[in-house]
């Protein structure tokens, strides 16, 4: 009976989303919010049809949510066709790198003082809190190959990277919470977690992408078959793979699917050409692959293009709409698994943490930062708002959770992180409409 409520309520929280896709366009609010306020009304402050005791869960949402950010990660990687020798990919690297360390510690700082934590709780819950999330993030996002925007692009970029960047201060915060032997473990934590792990999980995915996607439009393009491909099985098996392999080697699987994403666009851009308009526009929608906007496609004959553009172009369309639709679906469902167990988790305290931490220190550490020419200083603003908090840090959190921390501790992990997450998804998920809309007529009255 529980599997039929589950399956009832998940069912139905689709179908009200699909029939009411064109009202929320147009009202200042974002699907996720709407998610976290239904999933409040139907757990046990509400109808009390659902229940999610944690404790219980801790183990199976890890995955659920490590499943649900690895398709985010590899639909950003495959929108950001930005050469990689692009100046403007420095706005990315500065806010996965600098800036999300600087959050980190900032966070630390005000736990440490103000919530008289631990110094090891401290780090814990400020790496968890630390990285942006590209699974509810997607309105502030690159959602065309063509953008270019600096604001978009950054905020794709971090998101990407940072859920992998992440991680070594996770593990930095759990070494702490043991106590002995830190000293000794601290050189193989600079070594391995962050110096193998990074470039390795980065390098193998970008490698990987690029390989199956040249072998892939190679075979497709010479056996003629590239509008019967099965191109949802190939995302699949390139972002278990490079998982997998990343994992095995000691990278971080996060980064590495991110990178698989980014090397299999390369591939498109060197199939299609750097300055034409990405693959998927150039070719027509054709009956079972009708994942090319038709307002984005280049009406007329593919028998002009070449196999390897028409082959890229379906590849890519597939993928992205494949890729998508999972995404969606994977929001959709935990996010109202949030608004369930969210009241029974509600920390008053991160009313002000969250505040302090959206509104002063992820402003600041922007603001700090060198950029230059890169970014005006109304971009600046922008981007040191939109500091999405969501999915990347429920994975950590239930990560944590299932490496021993005690009672006492996994209870505050949980209240903040849930709290401030659902701080997020409400405050941001509010104002993006009507910021975006003001920073797109301000970008074309300037031009």
């Amino acid at each position: 009976m529980t599997f039929i409520i589950w399956v009832t309520v998940l069912g139905a929280v689709l179908l009200m989303l699909a029939l009411t896709s064109s009202y929320l366009r147009w009202m200042p609010v974002t699907t996720s919010a709407v998610c976290l306020l239904l999933g409040i009304g139907i757990g046990p402050s509400g109808l009390d049809l659902l229940k999610l005791p944690l404790e219980h869960a801790a183990s199976w949402m890890e995955h659920l949510t490590e499943v649900a950010v690895l398709f985010s990660l590899f639909v950003c990687g495959l929108k950001l066709r930005l050469p990689l020798r692009d100046k403007r990919w420095r706005i990315a690297f500065g806010l996965a790198g600098p800036v999300m360390v600087l959050t980190i510690i900032g966070v630390s700082l005000l736990l440490h003082y103000a919530l008289k934590l631990s110094w090891g709780p401290s780090l814990l819950i400020a790496a968890i809190l630390a990285p942006t999330d590209p699974v509810l993030a997607a309105l502030v996002q690159v959602n065309d190959a063509r953008d270019v925007d600096s604001v978009r692009l950054g905020l794709s970029g971090e998101a990407g990277l940072n859920d992998g960047v992440a991680f070594p201060f996770v593990i930095l915060g759990l070494l702490l919470l043991q106590g002995d032997g830190l000293a000794a473990q601290w050189s193989h934590w600079v070594l391995r977690d962050l110096l193998w792990a990074v470039p390795v999980g980065l390098l193998t995915g970008y490698w990987m992408g690029r390989g199956l996607g040249r072998a892939t439009l190679a075979l497709q393009t010479r056996n003629e078959d590239s509008t019967v491909s099965p191109n949802d099985y190939l995302a699949l098996a390139l972002i278990a793979l490079a998982f997998v392999v990343a994992e095995s080697l000691g990278g971080y699987g996060f980064l590495s699917v991110f990178a698989a994403g980014l090397g299999l666009r390369q591939e498109e851009v060197k199939s299609t050409g750097a300055h034409q308009p990405p693959a998927e526009h150039l070719v027509q929608p054709v009956v079972g692959h009708q994942n090319v906007e038709p307002q984005h496609a280049v009406h007329g004959d593919t028998e002009g293009l070449e196999g390897s553009q028409v082959a890229a172009g379906i590849m890519m369309g597939d993928m992205l709409a494949f890729g998508g639709l999972v995404e969606r679906a994977m929001e959709v469902f935990l996010v109202t698994l949030l608004g369930v167990v969210l009241v029974t988790h509600w920390d008053w305290r991160a009313l002000w943490v969250g505040a302090v931490l959206f509104c002063v220190i992820r402003p600041a550490c922007v603001a700090l930062m060198p950029w230059g020419s890169l970014l005006a200083w109304r971009q600046r603003m922008l981007i040191g708002w939109f500091g999405i908090r969501g999915i990347g840090s429920l994975f950590y959190l239930f990560y944590a959770l299932n490496h021993g921390l005690g009672e006492t501790l996994a209870a505050q992990c949980t209240d903040l992180t849930l709290s401030v997450v659902a701080l997020s998804i409400l405050l941001h998920g509010i104002s993006t409409q009507p910021l975006l809309a003001r920073y797109e007529q301000r970008k074309q009255a300037d031009a």
